[in-house]
């Protein structure tokens, strides 16, 4: 089973995409939505039976952290004793520590801030990334970068802006593992057709794909 957080704490549109890749026949996993209007609540026992819980896309971190931070320490709990957590965007940042779940292995913080950015807007657009050594794009909404501890040696990362920081990684954490995206490998072919983007590389799911298959295989 995999758990996808659908609430206040993300915005419409981005946890139906996070659970479109989830259920995609390369995985496979038995989707269902868990927030405080869903028949599946944010509970110990919820988690439990998940084998992966994924934070999507959404709004401001200091906003979403706030509906989520009594949560905090049942999703950290989760992780440490085996389960996977999968963050795109927002969930990245979540995933980090100013503020955030302190799951990674560093913190989370913005691209477009971070010295040499090839994007410098908020605003819905494109970024470049290099993903296992092959340049690709991808869907980029004021997503984040990854700042990694010295000490990060089991940090798996997949992809990196041209500016050379951290856009996707897979780590262990306890005995399970985080994996993030500041991109959105996610997106639908709507998310691009709504905002008049294009990509280049086609609109494709090998990339989530592969983030996800790293995560479940990431041995904490």
């Amino acid at each position: 089973m995999a758990l996808v957080y659908r609430g206040p704490a993300s915005l419409p549109g981005c946890p139906e995409a996070v659970a479109a890749l989830l259920a995609n026949p390369a995985l496979s996993f038995d989707v269902h939505y868990v927030g405080p209007k869903e028949e599946l609540k944010l509970t110990p026992a919820t988690l439990s039976m998940a084998a992966i819980y994924a934070q999507p896309g959404g709004g401001e971190l200091k906003r979403a952290y706030r509906r989520l931070r009594k949560q905090s320490p049942l999703i950290q709990e989760y992780v440490r004793s085996g389960g996977r957590y999968l963050g795109f965007c927002l969930g990245g940042y979540l995933a980090g520590a100013t503020p955030g779940f302190k799951l990674l292995p560093g913190d989370a913080d913005q691209h477009i801030s971070s010295h040499a950015s090839t994007v410098r807007t908020g605003r819905d657009t494109t970024v470049s990334v290099t993903w296992r050594g092959h340049p690709r794009t991808l869907y980029f909404q004021d997503g984040p970068y990854f700042i990694l501890d010295e000490n990060a040696q089991n940090a798996d990362v997949l992809a990196t802006y041209p500016n050379g920081t951290v856009a996707a990684l897979v780590a262990p954490f306890g005995r399970g593992a985080v994996g993030v995206a500041g991109p959105h490998p996610e997106a639908t072919a709507e998310w691009y057709q709504v905002e008049g983007l294009t990509n280049p590389d086609g609109i494709r799911a090998d990339l989530g794909v592969d983030l996800v298959h790293t995560l479940m295989r990431c041995a904490g």
